[in-house]
This record gives C-alpha cells, structure tokens and sequence, in this order.
C-alpha cells in the first residue's frame, strides 16, 4: 500500500548551484548536506515540518537546462502568495506565470530556477 510522497528530488548537473538558489532566492532552509556514490556527488535536503522532504542532488547524465519545464513541477505551499512573490521579484526569480486563483482551491504563482525547472507558489483557501 502506498501511503504518501516521502519525498521530491531534482537532479542537477551542479546541484550546489541549484541548492544555494532554493536557499538564497526562494529561501528554503537547508536541512541536510552529504556526498553520496563513489565520486562524490553533492545532496542537499530541504525538509519542512508538516510536509514531504524537498531533494536536490548531483547527477551525471543531467546537463544544462531542462527542456520541458512543464512536464513536473514542484509546489510549495505559503501562508501569504503577495509576500512571498514580492520576495521572488525583488530576488530577480524568472517569472512565468503572475498569480492567478483557482476556484475552490486558492492561488498559484509560476517560476522558474537556474535550472530551467518550474516550481509553484501555493497558497490554498482555508477550509
């Protein structure tokens, strides 16, 4: 039976790179650091209290910029989508989508990381 997400992992061909941009634009905190493999390949974990564990790690076959960006995007959901997207824009984040609602759900802001990988700004409608 399968119970949840545990987690989400991006793979990268400079995974400090895009780990330091989650850290310093987005402002996720890093919760873990290590080398794993035998050639030392970088992981770095960003773990959330009431959620799934956020991963962003080295690998080989990976190189430069996502090419479909849209095939699988990370979600990360805020208390407050106008701050945090203010934040995003004064940190110069590339911005593909203004926020937008969903009915019956909330609101959505687009991005994307050094990457070329989307992710999501989410703030749901309390219940």
């Amino acid at each position: 039976m399968i119970k949840g997400i545990e987690s989400v992992t991006l793979f990268s061909e400079n995974a400090k790179k895009l780990a330091d941009f989650y850290s310093k634009k987005v402002g996720l905190k890093v919760s873990m650091e290590a080398e794993m493999g035998d050639k030392g390949e970088k992981l770095f974990g960003f773990e959330f209290a009431s959620s799934s564990g956020f991963y962003v790690v080295d690998h080989s076959r990976v190189r430069g910029k996502n090419k479909n960006p849209e095939r699988m995007i990370v979600n990360f959901e805020v208390d407050d989508i106008k701050k945090e997207v203010k934040k995003l824009y004064k940190a110069k984040v590339k911005k593909i989508q203004e926020i937008y609602h969903i009915e019956s759900y909330g609101w959505i802001a687009t991005f994307e990381d050094v990457d070329g990988n989307y992710f999501q700004l989410v703030q749901i409608r309390p219940s």
